[in-house]
């Protein structure tokens, strides 16, 4: 618990914006696309003044999807989602910190009324991550989305099993967070500052694909890959040659996904459709697709893209019933630094 306090006090009174954190790792990295940037201007300033996170976790076709933030802070992302879900969507943001909860919640009527919606559809739960269960049934969420929270959470494999279950078959949990090269010492994990600035509680990348795997997201997709600069000397000091990322990545809950790219003989076309992605759909890193053009996938790029809110945008041809052996230029050989391309390699993340 003293962690939970120390966590709460640090970005509920020491961290009053993003200029009084002590390193880069709790600031954004990626660019953000256009449709978002378009919303930002509609956020008001003290929300995203004091919202801190590592990443863009908003994807695409979100319309009319009920929608879980984990870790909210101040519900910048809560209030961008808001707008993108429109009234017929839902989302509800939960975090552990009072005085960041405070900060969404006055905005509440503010934000719905420059949406130009009739009444709210975002709420804001001021509780311990660890807790979703008791708000949410399984199976009743499309989305869960985190921003650099991730590595805060102490029972990291309780809560991405609660993340699993309280999804719905086909729903995605699509998050930003920290990674390191190389485990963290021991020695290191209840240093204060490193905690909170969201290193010394971050996974080893291959850890965090390990248990993603065990309770269920058999094959994680990575969106980005952006390497952290500290830009802290005396926290360097401390960490040594520990290097650090900020990965996004998605995880799908699909039956039938298996742990690697096999090759069914499947083929997928984009037929257009999604408002944000008009003639290109990036499904992840490795997985760029162009209007019209047919491209031939592995067995688990075909479920995401035929059991999921995708589904209506594309045409998927082939079957389960012939195994064509692994999938060539399976994502195993893909660099984690790999740029996105059109080049539809598998995009496993071993």
């Amino acid at each position: 618990m003293e962690l939970v306090s120390s966590i709460q006090k640090y970005y509920g009174e020491e961290i009053q914006n993003v200029s009084d954190l002590k390193t880069l790792a709790c600031c954004t990295v990626d660019s953000y696309p256009k449709h978002v940037k378009d919303v930002l201007l509609l956020i008001e300033e003290e929300i995203k003044n004091k919202y801190y996170g590592c990443g863009s976790p908003i994807p695409d076709a979100l319309d009319g999807l009920k929608v879980l933030d984990i870790g909210c802070g101040t519900g910048r992302d809560v209030y961008i989602l808001s707008k993108l879900v429109g009234e017929n969507g839902f989302v509800y943001g939960i975090d552990m910190t009072k005085q960041q909860i405070e900060i969404a919640e006055r905005y509440v009527d503010v934000q719905t009324k420059r949406f130009g919606y009739k009444k709210p559809n975002v709420m804001f739960i001021h509780d311990l991550i660890e807790n979703i269960d008791e708000y949410f049934e399984e199976n009743s969420l499309d989305l869960i989305i985190s921003n650099c929270v991730f590595n805060l959470i102490f029972d990291k494999e309780m809560v991405l099993s609660k993340i699993y279950k309280i999804l719905k078959n086909g729903g995605e949990f699509y998050f930003s967070d920290n990674y390191a090269d190389r485990r963290i010492p021991e020695h290191l994990k209840d240093h204060p500052i490193l905690y909170n600035e969201c290193m010394s509680g971050a996974l080893y990348k291959k850890d965090f694909i390990r248990l993603a795997r065990k309770v269920g997201f058999m094959e994680p997709r990575v969106m980005s890959e952006n390497k952290i600069n500290i830009n802290n000397p005396e926290l360097e000091a401390l960490l040594e040659n520990i290097q650090f990322y900020s990965i996004t990545y998605r995880l799908w809950k699909i039956e039938g996904l298996e742990d690697a790219c096999e090759d069914y003989g499947h083929v997928a076309i984009y037929k257009g459709g999604i408002k944000e992605s008009p003639y290109k759909f990036i499904l992840d890193q490795t997985h760029v697709f162009e209007k019209g053009k047919p491209e031939r996938v592995c067995g688990n790029t075909a479920l995401m893209l035929s059991k999921t809110r995708f589904k209506d945008y594309f045409e998927i041809i082939g079957d389960f019933s012939t195994h064509y052996g692994e999938f060539s230029s399976c994502g195993t050989t893909v660099s984690n630094n790999a740029s996105t391309t059109s080049s539809n390699s598998c995009g496993c993340s071993v």
